[in-house]
């Protein structure tokens, strides 16, 4: 009878979410330019970043958005996006030279931050604790990853030394900007891939120090890893993006009983290079294989699009979830 009680319990409080409708709709696409960054400021502001030095704003929540090349680097990829408002945003470039740019007049011109020229400098994500504090990550440079510090907004960029150790063959994924997150309570968190998957967490105490816990997905090669962790820390994201379709190890999830990562079965959903919270503690992931939604306590999850994307991002101040992809599109989610 218990038992009984319990699984009624667990259904009407799951009722809600099976009955929403789910739904993500193309906003725009067949743009030359594959995008990867994607910052959602409000539920008006959005800003994205791609290949081939295209930026894009917009200012009414998606409907229409204004495009452009920025002049002298059209060869660059950028790779990840923070934008603070409709006027102020900063963006990051992988492969060499790598970069960074900022914008404090709604992107109508862009002033080199960072030049990295030496082909040992791959930037892969960046994050921002406020407007002031952020930071990128890049691949290791002798078995130590690479952190870049900035204080002031983006303007000026300093090596940290507190790094940690990399694993021979580890990495990070420029994949959608989300294998770094900061949090002024939860520190700074990388997500990484190649020969291992790891939780890596420095965290904001008198004395901090490095941590690490294994992430229970794919792992072993290149191809595979962790790509994104949730802003909350509880969900991970990967599997290998050479075989989309397999769906072995691609999403776990933090259990406190036992303070590890657990593997959770995917069903349908195969390589996810992206997971954002997107309600409570309701997650949507997405990926080359298409886009998934979890259950309300994220412990199960099912394919709601099959449609490819690299990125889902949600308002930092709202709630408009946005993803991009590649050949410029760009879609909604709602729930």
């Amino acid at each position: 009878m218990k038992r009984f009680y319990t699984l009624i319990i667990t259904i009407l409080t799951l009722y809600p979410f099976i009955l929403k409708a789910q739904t993500i709709t193309i906003l725009q696409q067949d743009k030359p330019t594959s995008i990867r960054g994607l910052s959602v400021v409000n539920d008006k502001t959005a800003w994205i970043s791609g290949s081939k030095g295209h930026i894009a704003i917009t200012n009414n929540g998606g409907k229409t958005w204004a495009w452009q090349q920025i002049k002298g680097y059209e060869k660059a990829d950028f790779r990840d996006i923070e934008a603070f408002n409709d006027q102020e945003a900063v963006i990051m470039s992988s492969g060499t030279p790598a970069l960074v740019l900022k914008t404090t007049d709604g992107g109508k011109s862009w002033q080199e931050k960072c030049r990295k020229t030496d082909s040992i400098y791959f930037f892969d994500a960046m994050d921002f604790a406020d407007a002031k504090h952020g930071y990128i990550l890049g691949d290791p440079i002798k078995n130590k990853f690479l952190l870049m510090e900035t204080k002031d907004g983006g303007d000026t960029w300093t090596e940290m030394q507190n790094t940690p150790d990399a694993i021979p063959g580890e990495a990070a994924f420029a994949a959608s900007g989300t294998c770094l997150r900061v949090n002024k309570d939860l520190g700074l968190v990388i997500a990484s891939g190649g020969t291992t998957a790891r939780f890596l967490q420095l965290c904001n105490c008198d004395n901090p120090k490095w941590q690490t816990k294994p992430f229970p997905i794919a792992q072993g090669a290149g191809s595979k890893g962790a790509f994104s962790i949730s802003d909350d820390l509880f969900v991970a994201v990967g599997g290998n993006y050479s075989k989309d379709k397999v769906t072995d190890s691609v999403i776990c999830r933090y259990d406190k009983k036992n303070g590890a990562y657990q593997v959770l079965p995917a069903d349908a959903t195969g390589f996810q290079s992206c997971v954002e919270r997107v309600e409570g503690r309701i997650y949507l992931s997405t990926g080359t294989s298409g886009s998934s939604l979890s259950t309300p306590i994220g412990l199960s999850w099912r394919k709601i699009d099959a449609t490819s994307f690299n990125v889902c991002r949600r308002a930092k101040h709202g709630k408009l979830v946005l993803l991009a992809g590649d050949k410029g599109k760009i879609a909604i989610f709602k729930m």
